[in-house]
Order: C-alpha cells, then structure tokens, then sequence
C-alpha cells in the first residue's frame, strides 16, 4: 500500500458526511441522506437506500441541491423527504415510491414545508410550515420578480427579533400541518403567535405530541402539549418551568416519554428522561440519579445540526432507547421504567445520529471517531453485535493519514480533574521539538469528543501539536462540572486550560514552549480573548466568532437578554460592573500576544460588533493584530458556513500561526 499523505484543508471535499438514517418497517433497508462538497464549493446532498443484507448502497436522488427527513412510510411502500428544487425555492415535501419512479411533490407552500411524520396508520404526514398568526398562507404564491422588490423597513416590537439561524424574524411561526395522501389535501393544525415542534403521533394516529412555548419571549421554557387531530385542541402536559421537548407516545399510548429538564442550573442543566401520563398529567423523572447529559454533547466540524430522533420505546413499553453523552464519548443506551440504565453500545466514539425498528429489536447507528468521519452500522438490540453497512468515506481514509489522538487526564489547581487530548503532528519523530496550539471549545456546556475534528487534524498535519480539553463548563463529567463555570467566566475555567496546557508540556518533551499558539469559537473565542489578556506565554493566538463585552453582548445576542444572566449571573441593568470584569475587552491594554480575529458579518449569536470593539482597542494601540469579516456567515460558519468561506477560513487560521510559530 502506499503511504499515506498528510490531511489537507481541500480534504473537507472529499468528506461524505452521513446523516439522518431511517430503518423500514419490515427491518430490511436503511435510508439515509450523504452529504458533501462539490468542486465547485456547493453542498450537495442526496437520498441513499442500503439493504441491511448487502454491502453497497443506492443512490435514490440526483442533481443539485440538498435533501433531508427521510422516513419510510409504516407500509415500506413510499420515502418522504425534503427538498429545495430550483434557484431561491423554498424546500418542500416529496413523495418517492419505493417501487421505482420520480418523487411526487406533494407540498406547494409559500413558505415551505419541512420536519415530516408519518401518521402509525400511513395516511397522513405531519410536518411544519410557516406564517404569520392567523394568516394560513395557502398554496404557494406567484414570486415577485427580484427587480420589483423594494426594501422596506423592519418593525420590531417583540423581544426576539432575530436568530442566528434565520436572521431577523417577520413575524412568522413555525405551524404545524398536516397532509392527507387519500385526498393529497393540507390541514393546518395551528395558527398562533408560537412555534411549534413535533415528535411524534399516538399509535392509534389520532394524536400528537409537539412542543411549544406560549408564555411569550420572556418566559424561556418549552413545554409538551398533546392535540387531538380531529378537534385541534390541545392539552398542555407540563408545567410552564422547564424545558421538554422530544415527545413519545407509549405502544399502549398511555404513557409520553421526553426529554427535559426544569431550569435547575439554567442553560448548563443536563437533559434527564421523563414519564408523562397525558390523562392524569403527572409527570416523573426516572433518571434523576443519573449523572450524565442525555442527547448529544460532542461537537466537531464536518457535520451541523443532526436532528435528534429521541426516546424511543421497546416494542413491550417497557424501556426507552436513547443517547447520551459522558467522558468525551456519546453513545446508546437503554432505559427501563424503574430507571435501570444499561448501555448498549460503548466505545471510544460518537454515536450522532440513531434509528430504532423496535419490532424488529434492530437500530442503525452513525458512528464517528477520531479517525473517521463516520459510518452507518445496523445493531442488533438482543446480541449488541454491530455490523458496518456504509464504507463511503473509505477511499479518503485509504490515501490521508489521520491522526490518532492520546487521552490525557490531569489535575487542575483545585484538585478537580481535567480531561483531553493531545494530537501529535504528522511525521512526528522523537526527540524533535514542535510547535503547539491548544484549541477551546465552544458553549461552554458542550464536550470535545473522540468524534473526527478536520480543523484539529488540519493544524496536526501543519505540524503542530494540537491540544485540546474539556475545563469545567464542559458537558460529560456530571452536573456539579458542568454548572461550575457560571458567574466565574475567565475563573477556574481559564486556570484549568493552563493546568492542562502545563501537563502536556510535562508529559510531551516535543512541545516547544517558546512556540505556543491558542486559538477557540465562541466561548473558546472569550476564552482566547482572556487569556492573551491575562498571560503573555502564547507567541500568537486566533479569536473566532467571539465575546468581548457582556455589556454590548446583552442587547445585541440573539439570546443575550437571558444568556448573559444565565452564565455571567446578572444583567447590564442590575450589575454593568460584574459584566464588566468579565468582560476581556476591560483587560485589552495587557494584550501584547499577536491576535487574529476572524467573524462572520451575520452572526447573531456573537454579533461582529463584538469583534469590532477588540480590533479598534488593539489597533488604537497599535498591536499587532488582523480583522477577517466572512459575508454570507452566522455562527455556524466553521460548520455550515459556505465552503469558500470556510476554506477562507482555515487558510487566514493555518497562516497565522505558521507567521508567528514557524
């Protein structure tokens, strides 16, 4: 075989992202959605079917554009699924007979169509749309040609007004909707000021479980509501307190399953199991001693938003299958009604994505680890034995070497226990000194994980040691960690980053200590921001998308109005001081390591003004220091971003630090 070459920025193009898998009734095929980047910079993404009985896969759909939702019908006989057809079109639902022929387009919806699910009986599909409080919009509308538009003014009177994912808002709702296949006819089921989330139906189809927060934006909560189909009423389930969503009918419908919590610890709360009984509306945790996060914690940069199926109940109502995620890995697990927690399919790796056939005791697995972006696996509930059913990014594996990250646990100042990795360089050899970099997460209540991360195999294959790690804040290590950053920003948080940095220099002789970078997203970039502003150790450093002042960041976030109290503990109207001292912009004057600011122009989660405020405090006092602005980019650019954008990206990233440490 011939060797191997180094991993380049190029290779996120050859990366088949795998997402969304779906089993058929009868247990014999997998569908599923690939996703990847053209050479043109463009995503594409298409429906794939797999026998579970055969090695190779079938591609379903072609052309341009993206698909998502895939689900099979209860009968097997037809795939429903999303997609956007033409330039600018809104995506809409689509019918594909599992016999053979085109997809039938069976939404036409001025505002589109998406979330589809399928009724237990298969005669109707609930899915969501979206318009203004009771103004159902019908069919889709002629469009205006481009050249007759007009800008007008926007009006803003609610408290959300904008979101990172879909810009300032126009008043629209996401509403529920049903289509009907017998009379191919659409119902909507709602028509309020209140969006709405479905999960799933009841088994005698007639009905469902959505999620909703009707309290107004002040109120941030989301509580479980059960709606007869026939009526349209709805039955509220939970108490206004929390946060429940991920609905689940019982086999014998007496029973909801969700996810929840009841805002203990705010933002940083971890996702526990809950019981519901919709007649005497009682509900129940029955994970209350069980110290993990469930759902999915990991975070990586190939994939981006991977719908989370749920709880899903054995066929006898007796356990619910789930993920949940604990010491850097995210894998599946079984829960009974008395709570007794078994976990089914352990490893070193990131279970992102899940569906469970319980009549058939079969589920089909995406699997990520650090030296593979992931592949679907059929697993036997009864014999835990998994089989791989895709192969699709072999050949990528087969000509790049990827990077096998080392596990390193150590001791913060405190005593507590800090857990991370590092990534040697590519053609390491002993006895040679190396540059490192150690990378911060974002969240901060979120995990870096034995999932595959190009960005950090990128900087490995530069010739860097990567380092990064999971400080308190960090999901995957219990409630009491991941609560302990809040109102201590640029605390403990920060000396743990530095008590892991100093144990990878003690352990790893190769570290050149006069050649350190750091470099973080979000919360990873107000953490770079405090600690250059803190300690002079790194020769150059990389704030992306990042916080440098509470105090603008309250009226400017998309959440800053209640994440601010959330993490830092109060507001710019009780205490500016205390935002103030959290705030790296208040220590600028001390920063003297080389900065690199890179920020997306439509990001609403860390508006760019915050990046702003950092580079005209460093310019006006002539340190040394770059500004990159990415047009056509949110938050999620490192992810999601357009492709062009993000190689952009990782070139002004890899360039710096190859300026300051090379």
């Amino acid at each position: 075989m011939a060797e191997k070459r180094a991993l380049q920025m190029e290779d996120l193009r050859q990366i088949n992202v795998l997402n969304e898998p779906h089993l058929s009734a009868d247990g014999e095929k997998a569908v599923f959605v690939r996703q990847y980047i053209t050479e043109k910079d463009e995503y594409t993404s298409h429906l794939f079917v797999q026998s579970v009985n055969e090695a190779e896969s079938v591609q379903w759909t072609f052309g341009k554009g993206r698909v998502s939702s895939p689900k099979f019908s209860p009968d097997g006989k037809f795939v429903v699924f999303v997609t956007s057809r033409g330039e600018k079109a809104k995506p809409q639902l689509y019918l594909l007979s599992t016999a053979g022929g085109e997809a039938k387009q069976i939404t036409e919806l001025e505002n589109g169509a998406s979330q589809p699910v399928w009724s237990p009986d298969g005669r109707k599909i609930l899915f969501t749309t979206s318009f203004k409080e009771n103004e159902p919009p019908g069919e889709k509308k002629a469009r205006t040609e481009e050249k007759d538009k007009k800008s007008q003014p926007l009006v803003v009177e609610r408290l959300k007004y904008k979101s990172d994912a879909a810009g300032f808002l126009d008043g629209k709702r996401k509403q529920l909707a049903l289509y009907t296949l017998a009379d191919d006819s659409v119902t909507f089921l709602t028509d309020g000021d209140f969006d709405c989330e479905p999960s799933g139906w009841s088994p005698d189809s007639a009905k469902i479980v959505y999620a909703s927060n009707k309290q107004g934006d002040t109120a941030i909560i989301a509580d479980l509501y059960v709606m007869d189909v026939k009526s349209k009423e709805s039955t509220l389930l939970t108490d206004s307190n929390g946060m429940f969503f991920n609905g689940s009918f019982s086999p014998d419908g007496t029973k909801v399953a969700c996810f929840g919590h009841e805002r203990e610890f705010s933002g940083a709360t971890q996702l526990k199991l809950w019981i519901i009984d919709p007649e005497k509306k009682e509900s129940k945790c029955i994970t209350p001693d069980w110290d993990v996060h469930m759902t999915d914690a990991a975070i990586g940069d190939t994939r981006s938003g991977h719908p989370n199926p749920g709880p899903v109940w054995s066929k006898d109502g007796e356990k619910i299958y789930l993920t949940a995620s604990t010491q850097g890995n995210t894998n599946f697990y079984s829960v009974t009604l008395d709570g007794k927690i078994d976990e089914l399919y352990t490893g070193s790796h990131h279970v992102y994505g899940y569906t469970v056939n319980p009549e058939k005791e079969l589920a089909v697995l995406g699997v990520s680890n650090p030296v593979n972006p992931g592949e679907l696996y059929l697993f036997n509930l009864n014999t835990r034995k998994a089989e791989q059913l895709t192969n699709m990014n072999q050949s990528f594996l087969n000509e790049v070497h990827i990077q096998e990250p080392e596990e390193i646990r150590c001791k913060a100042e405190d005593g507590w226990e800090v857990h991370g990795w590092v990534l040697k360089p590519a053609g390491y050899e002993e006895g040679k000194n190396y540059p490192a970099i150690l990378e911060i997460h974002g969240g901060p209540h979120a995990m870096y994980a034995n999932t595959f991360f190009h960005e950090l195999q990128l900087l490995a294959a530069e010739g860097y040691m990567v380092l990064y790690s999971n400080p308190r804040g960090s999901h995957g290590y219990g409630q009491k960690y991941v609560d302990a950053c809040r109102g201590d920003y640029g605390g403990k948080d920060y000396t743990d980053l530095m008590s892991f940095l100093d144990a990878c220099i003690e352990k790893y002789d190769a570290i050149d200590t006069e050649r350190l970078g750091v470099t973080g997203g979000s919360y990873g970039g107000f953490m770079t921001n405090w600690i250059v502003s803190h300690n002079n150790r790194f020769k150059a450093a990389a704030t992306l998308r990042s916080i440098s002042n509470w105090i603008s960041f309250y009226g400017v976030s998309d959440i800053g109005y209640f994440f601010t109290e959330w993490e830092i503990g109060t507001d710019v109207l009780k205490d500016p001081e205390k935002l103030w001292h959290h705030s790296p912009l208040k220590y600028v004057n001390n920063i003297e390591t080389p900065l690199l600011i890179l920020h997306g122009e439509l990001d609403y989660r860390c508006p760019v003004e915050q990046a702003e405020q950092l580079f005209v405090a460093l310019k006006h006092q002539d340190k040394e220091t770059r500004f990159v602005r990415f047009p056509e980019s949110n938050h999620e650019l490192s992810r999601s971003g357009p492709p062009h954008l993000r190689f952009a990206r990782l070139e002004e990233l890899t360039g710096w630090f190859n300026k300051y440490l090379k």
